[in-house]
């Protein structure tokens, strides 16, 4: 056998595995295009989380696609008590809360007991807050893990989507001016 052909398997072994890694390391999470943007929200109505209260003590609603239309720009969080990232992007959400832009929340396959005492020890930024136990709804979302976030323009189209936590560059540099642009007429 000629010395070509013998290492004939090598170089397709490796040009393979260059493929995946760049497949896998190539370009970061948050990057990956959602079919999603510049598409009305998913249909879907979800029941609120049990017990779980707004800053002024009143129970707070739940969450459907109607919510998010005719109420001016609106960011959409998927978020869990067990998720540790939701944890480090909260006081990004929190700081979204305080400068008046409406946040809603998406509790994914969570405890409703776990997502109160979550809420409770870090704040509650949400104006309303759907449980999503069974998980379908993140899937018509396209979510592909907790933390992601969507802004949603005041037609109920979807202008932006974030995978994986925000963090304090990202808010300033990506979430604050996509919020901006969705506030803007098409």
């Amino acid at each position: 056998m000629s010395p070509t052909l013998r290492l004939l398997p090598v170089a397709l072994f490796a040009a393979l595995a260059g493929l995946f890694l760049i497949g896998l390391y190539g370009r970061p999470p948050s990057t990956i295009p959602s079919v999603l943007i510049g598409k009305d929200v998913p249909a879907f109505t979800l029941p609120p989380v049990g017990g779980l209260a707004g800053s002024d003590g009143r129970p707070l609603p739940g969450l459907g696609a109607a919510d998010l239309r005719g109420k001016g720009v609106t960011v959409v969080n998927v978020f869990a008590s067990w998720c540790a990232p939701c944890r480090d992007e909260h006081p990004q959400l929190m700081a979204l809360a305080r400068a008046g832009i409406r946040l809603v929340g998406i509790n994914y396959k969570d405890d409703p007991e776990n997502a109160r005492r979550f809420l409770g020890s870090l704040g509650n930024p949400y104006s309303a807050v759907g449980a999503d136990v069974a998980g379908r709804t993140a899937v018509d979302w396209g979510v592909y893990g907790v933390p992601e976030s969507f802004v949603i323009d005041d037609k109920g189209t979807i202008r932006f989507k974030q995978i994986g936590p925000i963090s304090p560059e990202q808010l300033a540099s990506v979430v604050l001016p996509q919020i901006a642009a969705a506030a803007r007429p098409r």
